[in-house]
């Protein structure tokens, strides 16, 4: 036996088996977290456990959470106190050690508010010495969204196209179409965007071909949580686009009224005839005219009974116009038409050229001025700004290169919400568009507008109440764009100008 010098055999023996008992105590420690992540609602407190097994005091070690890298961390517990200097910055003054707990070997972390970027993986370590050991703990943060807006944009493909939009998830929330028997629909279209705070804006859109479907719903649910918003809409039948009835009804009556018209003159010619044919050509005129009288009548009743149809689905229209982004011509019956002129420096202007005479009245107007027209606002009211109701106006903008049109609103005294005037506006530069809510410089919407057709005419309905302004094309009936929720404070104008709204070069196309 090699024994060390001073030491006897059973001294030496002695001194091994107690360094074994120290490295044996020292090294016998793991460190659990739990085995299921962790769901918190955004901006909730989250906290994540970690526990020191075999209980034990934790006082003494080097304490370290962290994310993907060991520094900087997001919280470092050293020499009985909290470390802030090798912290991450998003953190700071966020998290926490849950109680005093530490001398139980428990260090479970408080993150306070939680956002979207606190989602995922932390790391849990204790350092005892040259000693370590770590868990892993799963975070999930579970952002609910707004409940789904649905509503219908219009025929699209020999249906109806609906649009399902919602705000403020995350994860990545998934969408699902469904009829009333809970029968799966498949989408057309789905988009998702981020925004700063790293949530999710979903749009998702679907065509219906079937008119007897009734209500379709859309639901968008979480996919840690399993949590779900719905929302459905009525689809009336009268909706789904048909044969025009002025059509049908003209091309079903212009050919009774031509056979008549034929039958009429053959009847006239075989006056003429011979007399001796003059009994048998009496006998076949009366049965030709009475046949002639049925089918004027039947003609008559197709045609009533095609207005009656067309009356009937204006009523349901009427019913429910608000979701129905189409039919502008009868949209304008729930609107009053709006008493605006034309700007009287402008009018003295052009007033000399006969082909820029503008005729303006109640509702509508013609604006077809030149882009070199000085840059202000076109239109003024014959009355104070609107504060109530429901008003509609329409623009003449056919050939114009580079205008801006929608409204302002100006604020009014002792409104401590609005103090500036803000514009939202439908914008054309060359042959880009988008729609714009804009205040001094400062742009809170921007949306390009994929127009394919180049509006010769274009109505403005302003609905007060319910805050919404929606463009409509009236060269061929179609919406355009929506300013949806804008809570007015403050009066509102009419706004249309010879030129696109003047940016920062951060707002530019």
């Amino acid at each position: 036996m090699v024994c060390f010098p001073g030491y006897s055999p059973a001294g030496f023996l002695l001194l091994l088996l107690q360094a074994s008992r120290w490295c044996s105590a020292v090294s016998e420690f793991s460190v659990k977290g739990p085995d299921e992540p962790i769901n918190v609602l955004l901006g909730a407190d989250a906290t994540l456990p970690c526990q020191l097994s075999p209980e034990q005091s934790a006082a003494h070690m080097h304490i370290r959470w962290y994310r993907d890298q060991l520094s900087p961390a997001v919280l470092v517990y050293q020499n009985g106190q909290e470390r802030g200097g090798q912290q991450m910055l998003e953190y700071r003054g966020r998290t926490e050690l849950v109680g005093d707990s530490i001398h139980k070997g428990s260090v479970a972390l408080l993150i306070q508010h939680v956002r979207a970027s606190d989602n995922g993986q932390y790391q849990c370590r204790f350092e005892d010495g040259h000693i370590s050991q770590e868990a892993i703990v799963e975070l999930h943060v579970i952002g609910l969204g707004s409940a789904p807006h649905v509503q219908l944009m219009g025929p699209e493909d020999g249906g109806i196209r609906v649009l399902c939009s919602s705000g403020g998830w995350f994860p990545k929330p998934r969408v699902q179409w469904s009829n009333m028997a809970g029968v799966k629909l498949p989408t057309l279209s789905e988009s998702q965007t981020q925004d700063g705070d790293g949530l999710f804006y979903v749009e998702a859109s679907l065509v219906v071909t079937d008119s007897s479907l009734g209500n379709v719903t859309c639901s968008i649910q979480n996919p840690f949580s399993d949590q779900e918003k719905v929302s459905a809409i009525f689809l009336p039948e009268p909706f789904f686009p048909r044969t025009s009835p002025w059509k049908a009804a003209l091309a079903g009556t212009l050919p009774v009224l031509g056979l008549l018209l034929i039958g009429i003159s053959y009847t006239g010619w075989r006056e003429h005839q011979a007399k001796e044919r003059e009994v048998k050509k009496t006998k076949k005129e009366s049965h030709e005219r009475d046949q002639m009288r049925n089918e004027k009548e039947m003609a008559l009743t197709a045609k009533a009974n095609l207005e009656a149809e067309l009356e009937g689905r204006k009523a349901l229209y009427n019913e429910d116009w608000k979701k129905a982004l189409l039919y502008p011509d009868w949209r304008k019956e729930q609107f009053q038409p709006a008493p605006v002129t034309l700007s009287h420096e402008i009018f003295h202007q052009n007033n000399s050229d006969p082909e820029r005479k503008e005729n303006f009245r109640e509702g509508t107007q013609d604006l077809s001025l030149s882009n070199k027209q000085e840059d202000c606002n076109l239109i003024t009211l014959t009355q104070e700004g609107f504060s109530f109701w429901r008003h509609f106006w329409e623009v003449d903008i056919e050939d114009i290169d580079e205008w801006t049109l929608g409204i302002y609103e100006e604020p009014i005294e002792n409104n401590k919400y609005l103090q500036k005037k803000k514009y939202r506006v439908l914008e054309k530069k060359g042959c880009e568009y988008r729609a714009l809510t804009y205040c001094l410089q400062d742009i809170s919407l921007e949306k390009s507008l994929p127009i394919e057709k180049c509006p010769r005419k274009i109505v403005i309905f302003l609905d007060y109440e319910d805050g919404d302004i929606s463009f409509y094309n009236m060269t061929d009936g179609t919406h355009i764009f929506s300013f949806t929720q804008a809570s007015f404070s403050g009066s509102v104008h009419p706004y249309f100008k010879l030129k696109s709204m003047e940016m920062s070069s951060s707002a530019q196309y």
